[in-house]
C-alpha cells in the first residue's frame, strides 16, 4: 500500500495518509477505550469529532501535546478521517474516563509547525516514528520543515 496515492487527477498526488495495520487498529481501539474508563497511557486521551458525512461522532486515541501556552492535537498518520472531520466541525472533546474537556480546534500553519513537531516527536516518537517516513525529533529544522505539510496539526482551546 502506497500512502501518497494518486487521486482523481493523474498529476496531483493525494495527501499523505497511513492507514494503519490491524494491529494498530486493534491497539488504538483498547487504548481508546482504556481513555474512555480513565486510564491515560503518557498522556493519551480518546478524541470525539462530529463526521463531516454521518454527523455521528468519531472517536480515536490521541496524545495532546503542550507546547508554551498552547495544547496541540498532531496527525501522525497525515490527513486522516479525524483530521478531515475536525477540519469541518472546527470543533471536538477529549476524553480520559469521567473528565470530558470540550474544544475548539484552530489548524496549525505549516510555517509554524517545526517545534510542536519536535518536540511531539520528542515526547512521542517512540510511538509515532514510523509514521513519519524516517523523520525523528533529531532530524534537521529543514526535514521536519519538508514533513510538516504531510501531519496536520491543530492547536485545541479548551472551553471553560
Amino acid at each position: 500500500m502506497t500512502a501518497n496515492a494518486q487521486s482523481g487527477s493523474s498529476s496531483s498526488p493525494s495527501p499523505y495518509y497511513l492507514k494503519g495495520s490491524r494491529l494498530n487498529v486493534r491497539l488504538n481501539g483498547m487504548i481508546g477505550w482504556l481513555a474512555r474508563h480513565g486510564v491515560s497511557l503518557m498522556g493519551s486521551a480518546e478524541l470525539s469529532v462530529r463526521g463531516r458525512k454521518s454527523g455521528q461522532m468519531q472517536r480515536i486515541p490521541v496524545n495532546p501535546y503542550t507546547y508554551g501556552d498552547g495544547q496541540y492535537i498532531v496527525s501522525a498518520r497525515g490527513h486522516s478521517q479525524w483530521v478531515r472531520n475536525m477540519r469541518v466541525a472546527g470543533s471536538g472533546e477529549l476524553r480520559v474516563g469521567r473528565k470530558v474537556r470540550t474544544f475548539t480546534a484552530t489548524e496549525v500553519p505549516d510555517s509554524e509547525k517545526l517545534p510542536i513537531l519536535r518536540g511531539y516527536l520528542k515526547k512521542w516518537g517512540w510511538e509515532v516514528n514510523q509514521y513519519f517516513q524516517g523523520i525523528t525529533a533529531k532530524s534537521t529544522d529543514e526535514e521536519l520543515t519538508a514533513a510538516a505539510p504531510d501531519h496536520p496539526v491543530f492547536l485545541i482551546t479548551v472551553e471553560k
